[in-house]
């Protein structure tokens, strides 16, 4: 018969006590990604632990489909570290290096400016209307690591969904027809 009707057939075989057995181990699976998820929230500070650079700005150093892992302490941020900021009015994060630190004399917090290393100019026009330096809030994390490469496949999934559904489809069926 072939592969696809060997699958029908073992579809067709599965009884509801398997299927109701791969639902809670898949449940498990997501389950237990989350919670990773939220425990590397808690131990890093921030809200995004990992992030996948999406751009040429910061290159040579990280290359579009990069890693970059974050950690957000209370020490001060200077110039020269590379920051994942959010900026009002946009939804995905920015990776550039801090050029400038202002710190306000009224209060003492710190204001920085950044600039991607492949970029002419700083970031001021990314930054939301009227707004010239990033406050502590838009700020996620400090990169305090990276793997290379490896953030390509978040970029083609979502560069290209068909890709994405095939996949999801496909470990679908692996979960259906797999036997303990």
């Amino acid at each position: 018969m072939g592969y696809v009707g060997e699958t029908v057939d073992s579809i067709k075989s599965l009884q509801i006590r398997q299927v109701l057995t791969q639902a809670v181990s898949l449940g498990m699976i997501v389950t237990s990604a989350l919670i990773i998820w939220k425990a590397l929230m808690c131990i890093t500070g921030s809200e995004s632990p990992v992030v996948v650079v999406l751009s040429g700005s910061m290159e040579p150093g990280f290359k579009r489909g990069d890693i970059l892992f974050l950690h957000m302490s209370k020490d001060p941020i200077r110039a020269g570290e590379i920051v994942v900021f959010n900026v009002d009015g946009r939804e995905i994060p920015i990776v550039h290096r801090v050029i400038k630190v202002h710190e306000r004399k009224d209060t003492g917090e710190v204001d920085v400016l950044t600039k991607g290393d492949n970029n002419y100019g700083d970031d001021r026009l990314l930054y939301a209307h009227g707004q010239l330096w990033l406050q502590r809030h838009h700020i996620m994390g400090r990169a305090v690591g990276f793997l290379p490469y490896v953030g390509w496949v978040t970029i083609i999934m979502t560069e290209k969904p068909i890709i994405k559904y095939i996949l999801i489809g496909a470990l679908g069926l692996l979960v259906i027809t797999s036997k303990d």
